[in-house]
C-alpha cells in the first residue's frame, strides 16, 4: 500500500463518531496527546494500532487507510444491486450485493461501472428446452476475450466464467426480469436488460 493514515482522516472519523480525543485514546490504549499529534500531523499511529483504531472509529482497515468510507445503501441485500470487481493482476472476480471495500493482490479494486452492451458485443439469446442459450459474438483470443457473463435478478445470480480460446456461450435459466452482465477484458462491464 502506498498510503498511510492521515491526521485529517482520523479527526473526521473521530468527530463523526462523536468521540473526543480522550475517549478515542482510552478506547485504543494511548494518551490523548498521541491522538492530538496524529490529528495535527506531528506523528503517526504505530502499525500495531491500525486495527484497534479502525474498530474504535467503526470503519474497516481499508477505509481507514484510504480515508474513504463506504456506506452500503443496499441494506436489504437485493441482489439486483450487485457490484462486480475484477483484479487487473490475477483476474479474480468478486461480486457483492452493494458498495464494499475490496482488495486483491495489494490493490483496492473499484466497482466496475456497467455500460449498455454495444454492437461489438452482440448477445444472442435462444430458447433451448427450459433454458436460454446465450452466445456473445466476440473474439476469444488470449489478449481479448469475454471473461464472464452473469444473469442477475432480485433474488439470484447465475454466473458463467469463460476462458480465452473457448466459446463465449452458455445455457442458463432466465427466470424473472433482470440484467445480463458481460465482462470483456478490454472494454469492461456491459449490461443488457432481459
Amino acid at each position: 500500500m502506498n498510503t498511510y493514515i492521515t491526521g485529517a482522516t482520523i479527526k473526521k472519523l473521530r468527530e463523526a463518531k462523536g468521540l473526543t480525543q480522550l475517549q478515542l485514546a482510552e478506547k485504543i490504549g494511548v494518551s490523548s496527546k498521541a491522538v492530538s499529534k496524529w490529528e495535527t500531523a506531528k506523528g503517526l499511529p504505530d502499525i500495531t494500532l491500525i486495527e484497534p483504531l479502525s474498530q474504535a472509529l467503526g470503519v474497516s482497515v481499508m477505509e481507514l487507510m484510504s480515508g474513504e468510507t463506504v456506506i452500503n445503501k443496499n441494506s436489504s441485500a437485493n441482489i439486483l444491486f450487485s457490484k462486480f470487481y475484477v483484479c487487473p493482476v490475477c483476474g479474480n472476480i468478486v461480486r457483492t450485493t452493494g458498495e464494499a471495500v475490496i482488495s486483491c493482490c495489494g490493490i483496492t479494486l473499484p466497482p466496475l461501472e456497467a455500460e449498455e452492451a454495444d454492437s461489438d458485443h452482440t448477445v444472442t439469446i435462444e430458447d433451448v428446452e427450459d433454458e436460454k442459450f446465450i452466445t456473445v459474438n466476440h473474439e476469444m483470443s488470449k489478449k481479448h476475450f469475454i471473461s464472464f457473463i452473469a444473469y442477475v435478478t432480485t433474488d439470484r445470480v447465475q454466473f458463467v466464467k469463460f476462458y480465452p480460446e473457448s466459446n463465449a456461450e452458455a445455457r442458463i435459466q432466465l427466470r424473472g426480469r433482470g440484467y445480463l452482465y458481460i465482462y470483456c477484458n478490454k472494454h469492461g462491464l456491459m449490461k443488457k436488460r432481459v
